[in-house]
Protein backbone atom coordinates (compact mmCIF):
# COMPACT_ATOMS: atom_id res chain seq x y z
CA UNK A 1 0.00 0.00 0.00
CA UNK A 2 2.83 1.98 1.26
CA UNK A 3 4.19 1.71 -2.21
CA UNK A 4 1.13 2.25 -4.34
CA UNK A 5 0.65 5.52 -2.05
CA UNK A 6 4.18 6.22 -3.13
CA UNK A 7 3.17 6.28 -6.89
CA UNK A 8 0.15 7.70 -7.03
CA UNK A 9 2.13 11.23 -5.41
CA UNK A 10 5.00 11.02 -7.82
CA UNK A 11 2.19 11.01 -10.52
CA UNK A 12 0.27 13.24 -9.06
CA UNK A 13 3.42 15.81 -8.52
CA UNK A 14 4.81 14.96 -11.76
CA UNK A 15 1.08 16.28 -13.21
CA UNK A 16 1.51 19.47 -11.01
CA UNK A 17 4.97 20.18 -12.12
CA UNK A 18 3.28 19.85 -15.96
CA UNK A 19 0.45 22.95 -15.14
CA UNK A 20 2.68 24.88 -13.11
CA UNK A 21 5.17 24.75 -16.57
CA UNK A 22 1.57 26.03 -18.48
CA UNK A 23 1.07 29.04 -16.80
CA UNK A 24 5.03 29.94 -16.40
CA UNK A 25 5.07 32.20 -19.74
CA UNK A 26 1.47 34.01 -18.51
CA UNK A 27 3.26 34.81 -14.75
CA UNK A 28 6.40 36.28 -16.69
CA UNK A 29 4.41 38.22 -19.21
CA UNK A 30 1.63 39.53 -17.17
CA UNK A 31 4.02 41.23 -14.97
CA UNK A 32 4.72 43.75 -17.92
CA UNK A 33 0.82 44.21 -18.69
CA UNK A 34 -0.73 47.79 -17.29
CA UNK A 35 -3.53 47.40 -15.25
CA UNK A 36 -5.69 50.06 -13.35
CA UNK A 37 -4.53 49.14 -9.48
CA UNK A 38 -0.91 48.63 -10.31
CA UNK A 39 -0.41 51.68 -12.19
CA UNK A 40 -2.44 53.49 -9.96
CA UNK A 41 -0.24 55.93 -8.19
CA UNK A 42 0.63 57.19 -11.53
CA UNK A 43 -2.86 57.82 -12.18
CA UNK A 44 -3.57 59.63 -9.55
CA UNK A 45 -0.81 61.57 -10.37
CA UNK A 46 -1.99 62.56 -13.42
CA UNK A 47 -5.43 63.47 -11.44
CA UNK A 48 -4.07 65.63 -9.67
CA UNK A 49 -1.98 67.19 -12.55
CA UNK A 50 -5.28 67.54 -14.45
CA UNK A 51 -7.04 69.29 -11.40
CA UNK A 52 -4.52 71.90 -11.09
CA UNK A 53 -4.55 72.65 -14.91
CA UNK A 54 -8.84 72.94 -14.31
CA UNK A 55 -8.51 74.84 -11.45
CA UNK A 56 -10.68 72.33 -9.39
CA UNK A 57 -10.50 70.71 -6.21
CA UNK A 58 -11.12 66.96 -4.94
CA UNK A 59 -14.55 67.59 -4.48
CA UNK A 60 -15.02 68.60 -7.83
CA UNK A 61 -13.47 65.94 -9.34
CA UNK A 62 -15.56 63.44 -7.53
CA UNK A 63 -18.50 64.94 -8.81
CA UNK A 64 -19.48 62.91 -11.83
CA UNK A 65 -21.89 65.64 -12.77
CA UNK A 66 -18.93 68.00 -12.97
CA UNK A 67 -16.78 65.50 -14.82
CA UNK A 68 -19.73 65.04 -17.45
CA UNK A 69 -20.53 68.74 -17.85
CA UNK A 70 -16.50 69.34 -18.24
CA UNK A 71 -15.81 66.75 -20.28
CA UNK A 72 -13.01 66.94 -22.98
CA UNK A 73 -13.64 67.50 -26.51
CA UNK A 74 -11.51 69.83 -28.00
CA UNK A 75 -7.43 70.13 -28.47
CA UNK A 76 -6.99 73.40 -26.37
CA UNK A 77 -8.18 71.76 -23.59
CA UNK A 78 -6.38 68.23 -24.35
CA UNK A 79 -2.98 69.87 -24.73
CA UNK A 80 -3.11 71.23 -21.41
CA UNK A 81 -3.41 68.02 -19.91
CA UNK A 82 -2.04 65.72 -22.47
CA UNK A 83 1.39 65.60 -24.57
CA UNK A 84 -0.08 65.87 -28.62
CA UNK A 85 2.25 67.30 -31.18
CA UNK A 86 0.93 70.06 -33.86
CA UNK A 87 0.23 66.93 -36.61
CA UNK A 88 -2.00 64.94 -34.14
CA UNK A 89 -3.39 67.94 -32.71
CA UNK A 90 -4.59 68.65 -36.76
CA UNK A 91 -5.52 64.94 -37.33
CA UNK A 92 -7.50 65.18 -34.09
CA UNK A 93 -9.45 68.14 -35.05
CA UNK A 94 -9.95 66.98 -38.43
CA UNK A 95 -11.21 63.95 -37.39
CA UNK A 96 -13.62 65.61 -34.97
CA UNK A 97 -15.32 67.53 -38.14
CA UNK A 98 -16.14 64.20 -39.00
CA UNK A 99 -16.72 62.31 -36.01
CA UNK A 100 -17.46 64.25 -32.39
CA UNK A 101 -15.18 62.78 -29.53
CA UNK A 102 -15.72 63.71 -25.74
CA UNK A 103 -13.47 62.08 -23.12
CA UNK A 104 -13.97 62.67 -19.44
CA UNK A 105 -11.67 63.52 -17.17
CA UNK A 106 -10.89 60.59 -14.97
CA UNK A 107 -10.95 58.37 -18.00
CA UNK A 108 -8.52 60.75 -19.40
CA UNK A 109 -6.39 60.19 -16.53
CA UNK A 110 -5.62 56.51 -17.10
CA UNK A 111 -3.44 57.37 -20.23
CA UNK A 112 0.16 57.07 -19.52
CA UNK A 113 1.75 59.62 -21.71
CA UNK A 114 5.08 57.74 -22.08
CA UNK A 115 3.30 54.53 -24.07
CA UNK A 116 2.76 55.53 -27.51
CA UNK A 117 0.92 52.25 -27.59
CA UNK A 118 -1.78 52.94 -24.70
CA UNK A 119 -4.70 51.26 -24.96
CA UNK A 120 -6.84 54.26 -23.02
CA UNK A 121 -5.43 56.73 -25.71
CA UNK A 122 -6.04 54.79 -28.49
CA UNK A 123 -9.86 53.73 -27.22
CA UNK A 124 -10.35 57.64 -26.78
CA UNK A 125 -8.32 59.83 -28.71
CA UNK A 126 -9.20 60.43 -32.76
CA UNK A 127 -6.72 59.55 -35.29
CA UNK A 128 -6.53 60.38 -39.22
CA UNK A 129 -6.79 56.65 -39.81
CA UNK A 130 -10.63 57.37 -38.59
CA UNK A 131 -11.19 60.19 -41.12
CA UNK A 132 -9.77 58.43 -44.01
CA UNK A 133 -10.89 54.92 -43.55
CA UNK A 134 -13.74 53.97 -46.50
CA UNK A 135 -14.52 50.39 -45.26
CA UNK A 136 -17.83 49.38 -43.38
CA UNK A 137 -21.01 50.70 -43.09
CA UNK A 138 -22.88 53.52 -40.57
CA UNK A 139 -25.08 50.60 -39.50
CA UNK A 140 -23.85 47.09 -40.35
CA UNK A 141 -26.34 45.72 -37.80
CA UNK A 142 -29.06 46.88 -39.94
CA UNK A 143 -30.44 48.77 -36.80
CA UNK A 144 -32.64 51.10 -38.32
CA UNK A 145 -34.43 48.54 -40.30
CA UNK A 146 -34.90 45.89 -36.91
CA UNK A 147 -36.72 48.83 -35.23
CA UNK A 148 -40.65 48.26 -35.35
CA UNK A 149 -41.77 50.88 -32.84
CA UNK A 150 -39.48 54.11 -31.63
CA UNK A 151 -36.07 53.38 -29.78
CA UNK A 152 -36.55 49.78 -30.07
CA UNK A 153 -34.01 47.26 -31.49
CA UNK A 154 -35.22 43.83 -32.25
CA UNK A 155 -32.96 41.26 -33.06
CA UNK A 156 -34.56 38.28 -31.18
CA UNK A 157 -37.72 36.29 -30.54
CA UNK A 158 -38.29 37.25 -26.83
CA UNK A 159 -35.93 40.22 -25.73
CA UNK A 160 -35.22 43.70 -27.06
CA UNK A 161 -33.38 47.17 -26.77
CA UNK A 162 -34.78 50.53 -26.03
CA UNK A 163 -32.02 53.02 -26.73
CA UNK A 164 -32.57 55.50 -23.67
CA UNK A 165 -30.15 58.21 -25.27
CA UNK A 166 -27.39 59.06 -27.38
CA UNK A 167 -25.18 60.19 -24.06
CA UNK A 168 -22.26 59.21 -22.46
CA UNK A 169 -18.98 59.75 -20.79
CA UNK A 170 -16.65 58.89 -23.51
CA UNK A 171 -17.32 58.12 -27.41
CA UNK A 172 -15.76 55.07 -27.97
CA UNK A 173 -13.40 54.98 -31.42
CA UNK A 174 -14.52 52.22 -31.80
CA UNK A 175 -18.37 52.83 -31.40
CA UNK A 176 -21.06 50.38 -33.11
CA UNK A 177 -23.62 53.51 -33.22
CA UNK A 178 -21.67 56.20 -33.92
CA UNK A 179 -24.12 57.68 -36.33
CA UNK A 180 -26.24 58.48 -33.42
CA UNK A 181 -23.72 60.59 -31.34
CA UNK A 182 -24.37 63.99 -33.40
CA UNK A 183 -23.45 67.14 -32.31
CA UNK A 184 -25.21 66.80 -29.27
CA UNK A 185 -26.18 64.88 -26.31
CA UNK A 186 -29.72 64.08 -26.51
CA UNK A 187 -32.13 61.64 -24.29
CA UNK A 188 -35.14 59.98 -25.70
CA UNK A 189 -38.47 61.98 -24.52
CA UNK A 190 -40.47 60.75 -22.44
CA UNK A 191 -43.04 60.19 -25.51
CA UNK A 192 -40.97 58.34 -27.51
CA UNK A 193 -40.19 55.98 -24.23
CA UNK A 194 -43.55 55.45 -23.95
CA UNK A 195 -44.27 54.53 -27.04
CA UNK A 196 -41.30 51.70 -26.55
CA UNK A 197 -43.37 50.73 -23.37
CA UNK A 198 -46.18 50.57 -25.55
CA UNK A 199 -44.90 48.62 -27.66
CA UNK A 200 -43.56 45.68 -25.09
CA UNK A 201 -46.96 45.98 -23.15
CA UNK A 202 -48.75 44.52 -26.52
CA UNK A 203 -46.14 41.79 -27.60
CA UNK A 204 -46.20 39.58 -24.87
CA UNK A 205 -43.33 37.54 -25.56
CA UNK A 206 -41.15 39.69 -24.78
CA UNK A 207 -39.29 38.55 -21.47
CA UNK A 208 -35.99 40.46 -21.33
CA UNK A 209 -35.71 44.44 -21.78
CA UNK A 210 -32.22 46.25 -22.43
CA UNK A 211 -31.90 49.55 -21.85
CA UNK A 212 -28.90 50.92 -23.81
CA UNK A 213 -28.07 53.70 -26.06
CA UNK A 214 -25.53 55.84 -25.44
CA UNK A 215 -25.54 54.85 -21.84
CA UNK A 216 -28.08 54.09 -19.63
CA UNK A 217 -26.41 55.27 -16.87
CA UNK A 218 -26.50 58.83 -18.25
CA UNK A 219 -30.18 59.13 -17.61
CA UNK A 220 -31.00 60.92 -14.27
CA UNK A 221 -31.94 58.32 -11.19
CA UNK A 222 -35.59 59.60 -11.74
CA UNK A 223 -35.61 58.40 -14.77
CA UNK A 224 -34.05 55.29 -14.74
CA UNK A 225 -36.50 54.33 -11.63
CA UNK A 226 -39.56 55.18 -13.55
CA UNK A 227 -38.46 53.20 -16.92
CA UNK A 228 -37.32 50.09 -14.47
CA UNK A 229 -40.94 50.58 -13.06
CA UNK A 230 -42.85 50.74 -15.64
CA UNK A 231 -41.40 47.58 -16.94
CA UNK A 232 -41.70 45.89 -13.53
CA UNK A 233 -45.53 46.45 -14.11
CA UNK A 234 -45.53 44.72 -17.63
CA UNK A 235 -46.63 41.33 -16.37
CA UNK A 236 -44.74 39.09 -19.04
CA UNK A 237 -41.54 40.99 -18.00
CA UNK A 238 -38.86 39.22 -16.49
CA UNK A 239 -36.01 40.50 -16.25
CA UNK A 240 -34.38 44.08 -17.17
CA UNK A 241 -30.66 45.28 -18.48
CA UNK A 242 -28.76 47.81 -18.67
CA UNK A 243 -26.11 48.75 -20.67
CA UNK A 244 -23.19 50.89 -19.27
CA UNK A 245 -19.85 52.12 -19.83
CA UNK A 246 -19.86 54.60 -16.78
CA UNK A 247 -18.21 52.28 -13.95
CA UNK A 248 -15.15 52.06 -17.01
CA UNK A 249 -14.82 56.07 -17.80
CA UNK A 250 -16.96 57.55 -14.98
CA UNK A 251 -17.78 55.72 -11.94
CA UNK A 252 -18.25 58.09 -9.49
CA UNK A 253 -21.80 58.19 -11.44
CA UNK A 254 -22.01 55.08 -9.53
CA UNK A 255 -23.12 56.87 -6.33
CA UNK A 256 -25.68 55.67 -3.54
CA UNK A 257 -28.69 57.36 -4.52
CA UNK A 258 -28.11 55.56 -7.77
CA UNK A 259 -27.42 51.61 -6.39
CA UNK A 260 -30.48 52.35 -3.88
CA UNK A 261 -32.37 52.99 -7.07
CA UNK A 262 -30.78 49.94 -8.51
CA UNK A 263 -31.11 47.94 -4.90
CA UNK A 264 -35.46 48.47 -6.08
CA UNK A 265 -35.63 46.54 -9.16
CA UNK A 266 -34.14 42.93 -8.77
CA UNK A 267 -33.81 40.75 -10.79
CA UNK A 268 -31.07 43.34 -12.65
CA UNK A 269 -28.38 42.52 -14.99
CA UNK A 270 -25.66 45.28 -15.35
CA UNK A 271 -23.39 44.62 -18.68
CA UNK A 272 -20.68 46.90 -19.07
CA UNK A 273 -17.56 47.72 -21.32
CA UNK A 274 -14.22 47.27 -19.72
CA UNK A 275 -11.78 46.45 -22.76
CA UNK A 276 -8.15 46.30 -21.11
CA UNK A 277 -7.22 45.65 -17.70
CA UNK A 278 -5.71 49.37 -16.93
CA UNK A 279 -9.33 50.14 -16.31
CA UNK A 280 -9.94 48.23 -13.92
CA UNK A 281 -8.58 50.75 -11.18
CA UNK A 282 -9.82 51.28 -7.42
CA UNK A 283 -11.97 53.43 -8.26
CA UNK A 284 -13.90 51.31 -10.89
CA UNK A 285 -13.37 48.67 -8.69
CA UNK A 286 -15.27 50.49 -5.74
CA UNK A 287 -18.37 51.45 -8.16
CA UNK A 288 -18.73 47.79 -9.50
CA UNK A 289 -18.46 46.57 -6.29
CA UNK A 290 -21.10 48.66 -4.87
CA UNK A 291 -23.72 47.86 -7.48
CA UNK A 292 -23.12 44.29 -6.82
CA UNK A 293 -24.03 44.74 -2.96
CA UNK A 294 -27.47 46.10 -4.39
CA UNK A 295 -27.97 42.51 -5.57
CA UNK A 296 -27.25 43.50 -9.80
CA UNK A 297 -25.68 40.47 -11.55
CA UNK A 298 -22.55 42.26 -13.35
CA UNK A 299 -21.30 41.53 -16.76
CA UNK A 300 -18.49 42.71 -19.00
CA UNK A 301 -19.16 42.54 -23.19
CA UNK A 302 -15.75 43.63 -24.07
CA UNK A 303 -14.58 44.13 -27.73
CA UNK A 304 -12.01 42.87 -29.11
CA UNK A 305 -9.72 45.47 -30.22
CA UNK A 306 -6.19 45.62 -32.72
CA UNK A 307 -3.59 47.20 -30.05
CA UNK A 308 -6.00 47.23 -27.42
CA UNK A 309 -6.29 43.70 -26.28
CA UNK A 310 -5.99 41.36 -29.50
CA UNK A 311 -3.49 39.38 -27.36
CA UNK A 312 -4.03 36.48 -25.21
CA UNK A 313 -2.17 37.24 -21.99
CA UNK A 314 -3.78 40.78 -21.97
CA UNK A 315 -7.74 39.11 -22.07
CA UNK A 316 -6.73 36.54 -19.73
CA UNK A 317 -5.24 39.38 -17.31
CA UNK A 318 -8.51 41.38 -17.86
CA UNK A 319 -10.71 38.73 -17.02
CA UNK A 320 -9.26 38.07 -14.08
CA UNK A 321 -8.87 41.24 -12.77
CA UNK A 322 -12.47 41.76 -13.53
CA UNK A 323 -13.64 38.78 -11.29
CA UNK A 324 -11.96 40.63 -8.46
CA UNK A 325 -14.47 43.21 -8.86
CA UNK A 326 -17.28 40.81 -8.77
CA UNK A 327 -18.36 41.19 -13.02
CA UNK A 328 -18.25 38.61 -14.84
CA UNK A 329 -16.69 38.13 -18.56
CA UNK A 330 -19.71 37.44 -20.44
CA UNK A 331 -19.24 38.71 -24.13
CA UNK A 332 -16.37 38.90 -26.23
CA UNK A 333 -17.22 41.02 -29.50
CA UNK A 334 -15.83 40.58 -32.19
CA UNK A 335 -15.81 44.38 -33.77
CA UNK A 336 -18.26 45.41 -36.11
CA UNK A 337 -17.58 46.39 -39.10
CA UNK A 338 -18.68 50.06 -38.56
CA UNK A 339 -17.17 52.73 -40.92
CA UNK A 340 -14.50 54.68 -39.33
CA UNK A 341 -13.07 51.84 -37.23
CA UNK A 342 -11.44 49.43 -39.58
CA UNK A 343 -7.97 49.73 -37.88
CA UNK A 344 -9.50 48.05 -34.76
CA UNK A 345 -10.45 45.11 -36.44
CA UNK A 346 -9.05 41.84 -36.02
CA UNK A 347 -9.02 38.25 -37.85
CA UNK A 348 -11.46 36.05 -36.11
CA UNK A 349 -8.79 33.26 -35.97
CA UNK A 350 -7.05 35.79 -33.98
CA UNK A 351 -9.85 35.32 -31.83
CA UNK A 352 -10.05 31.65 -31.34
CA UNK A 353 -6.57 31.47 -30.46
CA UNK A 354 -7.68 34.18 -27.28
CA UNK A 355 -9.95 31.55 -26.46
CA UNK A 356 -7.59 28.84 -26.70
CA UNK A 357 -5.54 30.66 -23.93
CA UNK A 358 -8.40 30.95 -21.76
CA UNK A 359 -10.02 27.77 -21.59
CA UNK A 360 -8.29 25.22 -19.38
CA UNK A 361 -5.98 28.41 -18.84
CA UNK A 362 -7.75 30.19 -16.44
CA UNK A 363 -11.50 30.01 -14.27
CA UNK A 364 -14.05 28.69 -16.11
CA UNK A 365 -16.18 32.32 -14.81
CA UNK A 366 -13.08 34.47 -16.41
CA UNK A 367 -13.96 32.60 -19.95
CA UNK A 368 -16.49 34.78 -21.95
CA UNK A 369 -18.18 33.71 -24.92
CA UNK A 370 -16.82 35.06 -28.54
CA UNK A 371 -19.33 35.84 -30.27
CA UNK A 372 -19.51 37.64 -34.24
CA UNK A 373 -22.46 39.28 -34.97
CA UNK A 374 -24.31 38.75 -38.05
CA UNK A 375 -24.37 41.69 -40.36
CA UNK A 376 -28.00 42.85 -41.55
CA UNK A 377 -29.42 42.50 -37.79
CA UNK A 378 -29.19 38.26 -37.89
CA UNK A 379 -27.93 38.78 -34.12
CA UNK A 380 -25.03 37.24 -32.16
CA UNK A 381 -23.48 33.96 -33.88
CA UNK A 382 -20.91 32.47 -30.89
CA UNK A 383 -17.35 31.17 -31.98
CA UNK A 384 -15.79 28.59 -30.36
CA UNK A 385 -12.67 26.56 -30.41
CA UNK A 386 -13.13 23.24 -32.18
CA UNK A 387 -12.82 20.42 -29.25
CA UNK A 388 -15.29 17.80 -31.22
CA UNK A 389 -12.88 16.16 -33.48
CA UNK A 390 -15.31 13.36 -34.82
CA UNK A 391 -18.12 10.94 -33.89
CA UNK A 392 -18.28 7.15 -33.93
CA UNK A 393 -21.23 5.15 -33.56
CA UNK A 394 -21.20 4.77 -29.77
CA UNK A 395 -17.78 6.73 -29.63
CA UNK A 396 -16.77 10.78 -30.12
CA UNK A 397 -13.02 12.32 -30.28
CA UNK A 398 -12.26 15.02 -28.12
CA UNK A 399 -9.39 17.46 -28.56
CA UNK A 400 -8.69 18.77 -24.27
CA UNK A 401 -7.44 22.29 -23.65
CA UNK A 402 -4.04 20.98 -23.67
CA UNK A 403 -4.43 19.11 -27.59
CA UNK A 404 -4.60 15.49 -26.26
CA UNK A 405 -6.70 13.93 -28.56
CA UNK A 406 -8.94 10.87 -26.85
CA UNK A 407 -12.39 9.22 -27.37
CA UNK A 408 -15.36 9.54 -24.86
CA UNK A 409 -18.22 6.82 -24.59
CA UNK A 410 -21.24 8.17 -26.36
CA UNK A 411 -23.86 5.75 -24.96
CA UNK A 412 -26.98 6.58 -23.87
Amino acid sequence: MEAQEKQRREKSLARAAQLKENIKDYLEISQGIPSGYKDWERIKKNQANIQSAFGISSTEWFDWRWQLANRIGDTDNLQKVLSIDDEEAVDINTTGSKYRWVISPYYLSLIDQNDPADPVRRQSIPTAMEYYDTLGEMDPMDEENTSPAAAITRRYPDRLIINVTNKCAMFCRHCQRRRDIGETDTNATEETLEAALDYIRHNEEIRDVLLTGGDAFMLENDTIDWLLTELENISHVEIKRLGTRAPVTLPYRVDDELCEVLSRHMPLYVNTQFNHPLEVTPDAGEACLKMARTGAALGNQAVLLRGVNDNPYVMRKLNQELLRIMVRPYYIFHAKEVKGTSHFRTRVEEGIEIMEQLRGYTSGLAIPTYILNSPGGYGKTPILPNYLVNFYDEKVCLRTWENHIMEYENRS
